[in-house]
């Protein structure tokens, strides 16, 4: 399994890549939003990748970092929802408003996806707002595939993230992880505390996923 590519940037197509490793050429698919995001043809990039392996395909998918590779792997597991849909979410949202789409129910936004209609995107929605709350938590711990890559970089890095895990009452662990997932979609710690405790005042038994959800609706703009 090939987890990351740093190599040297040969040119971009409409979407996919082509990054040299080595003397090895690598194409890798992208979304709109990843694209933008990298330099000119010649330099130095990297990417965190996902390795699509099909009896008649083999495709790569690249990423900047691990939320939007988590993301895409979550994504494709809900039935309609293949590569294409995936990157096309990706790239319309970004992994950050993939999170508030999933944690708010906003199917609509999850629609506006080139090629994701309401049905699809209500199934996502549906499928995945219970399973979300680990990726969502990952936003800002991780750091970027790209930055400064030699050309010369090895074709694969398996970094893996071992959770810690603390010996804490299961209410306190979801407040816990619900105050990460809002510290990391950019909510201060006073207002994401206060909106964290109102939600488990008013549902002390919800689980993180149901505690995100109703601290950003009780954070989202009034009016």
């Amino acid at each position: 399994m090939i987890g990351r590519l740093a190599g040297r940037l040969e040119y971009k197509a409409t979407d996919h890549v082509l990054i040299d490793v080595k003397g090895v050429g690598y194409v890798v698919y992208v979304s709109d939003r990843v694209m933008a995001s990298l330099p000119n043809a010649g330099e130095a990039v990297a990417l965190y990748t996902d390795l699509l392996v099909r009896e008649d395909l083999l495709q790569l998918f690249g990423f900047t970092t691990l939320v939007e590779k988590e993301w895409h792997r979550l994504l494709m597991s809900v039935q309609g929802i293949g590569a294409k849909a995936s990157m096309a979410i990706l790239g319309a949202l970004g992994a950050d408003g993939v999170s508030r789409a999933i944690a708010l129910g906003d199917w609509a936004a999850v629609a506006t996806a080139k090629g994701v209609g309401p049905k699809t995107a209500k199934k996502a929605i549906l499928e995945l707002k219970d399973k979300a709350h680990s990726v969502m938590a990952m936003a800002g711990t991780t750091p970027a595939a790209s930055g400064g890559a030699p050309a010369d970089a090895g074709a694969e890095h398996t970094d893996v993230l071992e959770p810690v895990e603390v010996a804490v009452p299961a209410d306190a662990a979801a407040q816990s992880e619900a105050l990460s997932a809002l510290g990391n979609l950019g909510y201060g710690p006073s207002d994401a505390a206060q909106a964290v405790a109102q939600a488990a005042g008013d549902a002390p038994e919800a689980d993180t996923a149901g505690l995100i959800r109703a601290a950003l609706k009780l954070l989202a703009p009034k009016g």
